[in-house]
């Protein structure tokens, strides 16, 4: 048998999650930075541990010397979403990079597996420039939503538990759980709308806020200013209202005054 060197193997995979995090999740800010709504809930990414890979290679019966070229998920990445309306976005932002390339796509959500799994996996090829040259890594990339996630998870550990062989009692009731967690996705559908409204408002307080503390702490520390004590009291009453209008009026007073003393 030959002896495979793990530690050279599967460095190039990390380098290429690692990336792969970076990119997704600057995405996601970026979105959220231009006061867009993101369809990236969070990302995830891992490299499979020696022991999986071993064990899928075993039960696909791929020789040591094929794992790279046959086995595609040993980088992996998992974009988690709120509702299943995002996910088609998720899956044409991925389409539509330049800097991976598409390989595969397996539609488990329209055609769920027997367990009851739902996800969507798209498998790509990344291009890795490495300390001994380039090199296109395969890449699995999983788009589910987090009711979806969360039966997967509690699935997948009863099935590392069970050896594969979960008792027939229990998945019937895992079956059932996973509709479940269907019904609440589409539940979770019909009020969107009110849930990224809500979600939005929010944002936009919290960069309010964010912006009124930094023009007190300038307009202290660099202007010199004796009347902040009223200035405070009056951004903790504004704050105790939770009236975003007002908020927004008192960011434009001190925006101004920080102008005037070019703070």
């Amino acid at each position: 048998m030959e002896i495979i060197n793990w530690k050279d193997l599967l460095y190039p995979y990390r380098q290429t999650v690692d990336e792969l995090l970076v990119k997704l999740r600057n995405l996601d800010a970026e979105y959220r930075y231009l006061g867009i709504y993101s369809p990236i809930d969070s990302v995830t990414g891992r490299v499979k541990s020696t022991a999986s890979i071993m064990d899928k290679a075993g039960r696909k019966k791929i020789p040591p010397e094929k794992i790279e070229e046959l086995m595609e998920d040993i980088a992996g990445i998992r974009i988690l979403c709120q509702f299943t309306e995002d996910i088609p976005k998720i899956i044409a932002m991925i389409r539509s990079r330049r800097d991976m390339k598409v390989i595969e796509e397996r539609d488990y959500i329209t055609n769920r597996k027997a367990s009851g799994y739902r996800s969507y996996h798209i498998i790509i090829r990344y291009p890795l420039q490495t300390a001994l040259g380039y090199r296109e890594v395969p890449a699995e990339i999983q788009i589910r939503t987090n009711a979806m996630n969360f039966w997967a998870t509690a699935e997948h550990s009863l099935r590392y538990k069970y050896s594969g062989n979960i008792p027939q009692e229990l998945q019937e009731r895992l079956t059932n759980c996973a509709e479940a967690a269907f019904r609440l996705d589409r539940e979770m559908a019909t009020i969107r709308e009110e849930i990224t409204n809500a979600q939005r408002l929010n944002e936009i307080k919290d960069n309010l806020v964010s912006n009124i503390l930094q023009n007190i702490h300038n307009l202290y520390f660099g202007a010199k200013l004796e009347n902040m004590e009223k200035i405070n009291r009056e951004f903790i009453d504004l704050w105790n209202q939770n009236d975003v209008e007002k908020l927004k009026e008192f960011n434009e007073r001190l925006n101004m005054m920080a102008e005037v003393y070019r703070v």
